[in-house]
């Protein structure tokens, strides 16, 4: 017993040494070695260069703002897909069951909205299309040059890309 309490008594001396200047050289040193010492680890994690692979941006377009991108609950079907709407043309009215994103690579669509306002989306920029019946619209090409849009489709598991709609009238509409 008698030892037990020495080494306890010489341990706590020592604790209260190295808590004054020895104990902040202390920690300075060992901190010091530590931050040297990585100097020397392999690089695991630094990015190294890929070999045989290649990419082609197929397009890009910035949003007006921020982009609220909702998937739906469950399993999602992730689909990407070019869609040309024609001078003159349109897509109809319809709705989607989850959300989309879409570039406009080149052209002008205009959207009619459920609410009958009306959305001029140019080439380079993009937009997300929200899902739902209650967000019906239709979008069409008011220009002489053919719509070009890549478009990311965010669906329920098994969801057709569109479901059609009855049109707005917006004649009546204020």
């Amino acid at each position: 017993m008698r030892f037990g309490r020495q080494l306890e008594r010489q341990s706590r001396q020592g604790r209260q040494r190295l808590s004054g200047r020895e104990g902040r050289l202390s920690k300075a040193l060992v901190i010091g070695g530590c931050v040297a010492a990585l100097a020397f680890v392999p690089a695991a994690a630094v990015a190294t260069p890929g070999s045989g692979v290649s990419g082609t941006v197929v397009a890009v377009g910035t949003s007006p703002g921020k982009l609220k991108v909702k998937t739906p609950n469950g399993r999602t079907d992730v689909t990407f897909r070019t869609i040309t709407v024609e001078p003159g043309g349109s897509t109809g009215w319809h709705t989607h069951r989850g959300q989309l994103i879409a570039v406009v690579k080149s052209g002008t669509l205009t959207r009619t909205l459920d609410d009958c306002t009306v959305e001029v989306t140019p080439e380079g920029t993009s937009f997300i299309e929200p899902s739902g019946a209650k967000h019906r619209h239709i979008g069409r090409n008011l220009g002489s040059e053919p719509v070009v849009l890549w478009v990311t489709y965010l669906l329920p598991e098994g969801s057709p890309l569109s479901d059609d709609a009855d049109a707005v009238d917006c004649g009546r509409k204020k």
